[in-house]
């Protein structure tokens, strides 16, 4: 059975991630650590002090900026601690529900139901399985900023540690990038050596075939001039990052995604065995 600890506002899982769902801006996973015990996120970073480990938000809701953490801005809050479910095998169900309130601090947008669930995948990996479904209480339309040189984000969102270095960007089509812009494909890794300790080790986001615009397009960089010096290490499945997506009132949303923590250097076909095998699962 995996450990669970409780802080103010926090549940951490395993003694390898801490999810901050008392966050008063949004909740997120940080610090997220590989099972070696290697930190592969940061938070609040000079350079974009909205990135927060690993997250989920969008862009605008109806036009309402719920990303950038300036004024004006919408906020995402758990209604209360989230329900904490350890099993013998070793899962753990993370799950509660969170009102997205837009920049008035009155009117609610959406309200959200998310679980995240620790699933150990052996010595040297494990996978939260994130799952949330978005209701809007009227007629919404979910966008992003067009891209030019940056934009189309929006989803779940990585900021991996600037200690993260000669990272690569590896997609289902067995293509290695450095920075990816818009590519769909059913999953993302990258990984990369970890500090000076002479170990690498990755991240992978695998996209579920029932979310809608799957295969995701990913938005995705190693190093980019948008974050100025050094590794970068953003990962955004940006399911908006072509053109918006409009919701009736009442008519929920479900995305899907399993974020898979791993020590060392994995291919292709390890990491499209993992995706089948979570595909497969019930």
């Amino acid at each position: 059975m995996s450990t669970v600890g409780h802080g103010e506002g926090s549940v951490t899982v395993a003694g390898c991630w801490t999810y901050e769902w008392g966050a008063r801006k949004r909740p997120y996973v940080h610090p997220l650590r590989t099972p070696a015990g290697h930190v592969l996120t940061r938070n609040a970073p000079d350079d974009h002090p909205w990135h927060h480990g690993l997250w989920f938000t969008i862009k605008f809701v109806d036009g309402d900026n719920f990303w950038e953490e300036m004024a004006p801005y919408g906020v995402l809050r758990h209604d209360g601690p989230p329900a904490v479910e350890a099993g013998e095998d070793g899962r753990v169900m993370v799950a509660g529900a969170l009102t997205w309130t837009r920049p008035d601090r009155e009117t609610v947008a959406i309200v959200e139901q998310r679980s995240l669930a620790h699933v150990p995948l052996g010595d040297d990996a494990y996978a939260i399985d994130f799952d949330t479904t978005l209701v809007p209480g009227a007629d919404t339309v979910l966008d992003r900023t067009p891209f030019t040189t940056w934009g189309g984000y929006g989803g779940l969102s990585l900021r991996g540690s600037g200690e993260w270095h000669d990272t690569r960007l590896l997609l289902a089509d067995g293509s290695t990038h450095e920075r990816v812009i818009g590519e769909p494909s059913a999953w993302c890794d990258i990984t990369g050596e970890v500090g000076d300790s002479g170990a690498e080790a990755g991240i992978a986001v695998f996209d579920h075939p029932g979310n809608q615009r799957h295969p995701v397009p990913f938005y995705a960089s190693t190093r980019a001039a948008t974050y100025g010096e050094g590794w970068s290490n953003f990962l955004n499945a940006a399911f908006l990052f072509h053109e918006p997506l409009a919701l009736a009132a009442g008519q929920p949303l479900r995305v899907r995604h399993r974020v898979v923590v791993h020590d060392g250097r994995w291919d292709v076909d390890r990491l499209a065995a993992a995706a089948a095998e979570w595909v497969a699962e019930p």
